[in-house]
């Protein structure tokens, strides 16, 4: 019984692949085939439609890639400038009040130094006048 259904199975396999073949060349002779003076004209809207298509798509290229170049690019270059100037600036004015600190401090060491010698002036003019005394 199992040999009966796989000659079946396999006998319905070959027609079908048989019918396949068959309704395959029935439709391809259905088919109109162009004739050679409509294959040239349809080549021809084809390349043409291709060649349009293609100078469109170059001269936009062409137009992005000045865009950018002229208008990113420069955008991009000043943003920079102002940058590296923004910092610049920055560095300087910490530079500033860094130097203008040491030259407090420099200022309040000169000062203390004037007090200190002020003062031993005063101490040693006292001793002069004690010991003038004495």
């Amino acid at each position: 019984m199992a040999k009966d259904e796989k000659s079946k199975k396999s006998k319905n396999m070959k027609e079908q692949k048989n019918s396949f073949f068959k309704d395959s060349r029935a439709e391809l002779k259905k088919v109109v085939w162009p004739t050679p003076k409509n294959l040239v004209n349809d080549t021809a809207t084809v390349v043409s439609i291709v060649l349009i298509v293609a100078i469109i798509v170059v001269i936009l290229d062409f137009l992005f890639l000045n865009i950018n170049e002229n208008v990113i690019l420069k955008a991009e270059e000043k943003v920079r400038n102002n940058n590296q100037n923004s910092v610049t600036t920055d560095i300087n004015t910490i530079m500033n009040q860094v130097n203008s600190q040491d030259n407090n401090q420099e200022q309040n060491n000169n000062q203390e130094q004037n007090n200190n010698e002020n003062q031993e002036n005063k101490d040693n003019s006292a001793n002069t006048e004690n010991n003038n005394a004495e």
